[in-house]
């Protein structure tokens, strides 16, 4: 039954894809949701506008030189204003909230993600890097503290749904799909001259600049493979990738009698996004509809491992265990970073990971501090490699 009271939602990262969509989810449901507290990394003036709007508690902006900025422009009203990353772990553990929508990109989600984990918050996740950073660590709190982990990702967002109420019936293997991106069937040749423009263009879907270029590469569909591992409690062996370039089907789960269930739709993160939010209910929308009329056809095919070899790198870290996700993770922010800024060439960011993962140092059973400081010592390392590739 909904509750009588709006449940209070701490969104980090809201001036970003998830982060606006999000609002637009609790804007079409006022009542049910109540904003305590917004965070934006550089976007002052954006995150200005959501305060006024929403009127929460709290706001932090990441960039602490725009801390006046933000001060000054919301004097009138009483959000208290902070600053710098630490704030943004401090919020998210706060008592006024009952869920934590964590919409961040990259590693900069995993220190408030635990600290809200610990603080016993239900956890919204679109940031998978957490999980692709410190999977069994997050898995290990989530149970010790008792609380709920709900997938934002539209793929992962897709399983859980199809596992609800098949609590008895063990996974024989999950399916993830993949668009194949805007570069599906390029050859090797072709994508040593492509551009950031052109790379940026998702067929599908409408993200940030990271996700989008991960999703070129085929790097996203590696880290939510290392993401469904630990949302699932799967083995290496029972994550399959297929690529479906229309987007409908937004993955599959397989049980062990062999009947595979679906979930499918439009390719809209606000649904993915109100789901998590409002569950266990579903809540009423009023997004587009989907018609099979209108998509007479959906195909499949493999992903191409050979010329993508993003996706086979993140497998393997994946198998490898210990820090070496956490390595992988912070070679492609940096290589993708790079790549944004013409340093590399798009077929230089696996190269750039490839050689991450061989030259920073192994740990099989890292803690919270080694996690930290094997994306500082990867950072550094691919720093000097960018300057080398």
């Amino acid at each position: 039954m909904f509750s009588s009271h709006p449940k209070r939602v701490t969104l980090l990262g809201s001036t970003g894809s998830i982060g606006t969509q999000a609002l637009d989810v609790i804007r079409a449901h006022p009542g049910r949701f109540t904003v305590t507290a917004l965070s934006a990394q550089s976007n002052a003036n954006l995150l200005v506008q959501q305060a006024r709007e929403f009127q929460p508690a709290v706001v932090v902006i990441g960039d602490e030189a725009k801390y006046v900025t933000v001060k000054s422009a919301l004097a009138a009203q009483p959000t208290e204003v902070l600053a710098g990353a630490a704030a943004l772990a401090d919020v998210a553990g706060r008592d006024d909230a009952d869920v934590v929508l964590t919409a961040m990109v990259g590693y900069a989600g995993l220190l408030p993600t635990v600290r809200a984990i610990r603080a016993g918050k239900t956890i919204a996740l679109a940031n998978k890097e957490t999980l692709v950073v410190a999977g069994q660590l997050i898995t290990q709190l989530v149970k010790e503290h008792g609380v709920g982990l709900y997938p934002v990702d539209s793929e992962h967002s897709a399983i859980f749904q199809c596992l609800v109420g098949e609590e008895r019936n063990p996974i024989e293997k999950i399916i993830l799909t993949a668009s194949g991106g805007p570069f599906r069937g390029r050859t090797a040749e072709q994508l040593a001259t492509v551009t950031k423009a052109q790379a940026l263009k998702h067929p599908n879907w409408d993200m940030g600049a990271k996700i989008t270029i991960d999703s070129a590469s085929l790097m996203n569909k590696g880290l939510e493979v290392i993401e469904a591992k630990w949302l699932f409690n799967l083995t290496d062996e029972q994550i399959d990738v297929v690529v479906h370039p229309q987007s409908i089907i937004h993955s599959l789960v397989q049980f062990e009698d062999g009947s595979l269930k679906a979930q499918l739709g439009l390719p809209d993160m606000k649904l993915p996004i109100q789901y998590a939010l409002g569950f266990p209910e579903r809540l009423p929308s009023s997004f587009p509809r989907f018609s099979f009329l209108d998509y007479p056809q959906l195909t499949f095919e493999q992903p191409d491992r050979t010329t993508f070899r993003n996706l086979p790198l993140a497998f393997e870290a994946m198998r490898r265990g210990g820090n070496a996700p956490c390595i992988l993770n912070a070679a492609n922010e940096i290589a993708v970073a790079g790549f944004l800024r013409d340093e590399l060439g798009f077929l230089q960011m696996p190269d750039l990971v490839e050689s991450c993962l061989t030259k920073v140092s192994y740990l099989a059973n890292p803690s919270l501090d080694d996690y930290v400081l094997t994306d500082q010592e990867t950072r550094r390392v691919a720093q000097e490699l960018v300057k080398q590739l």
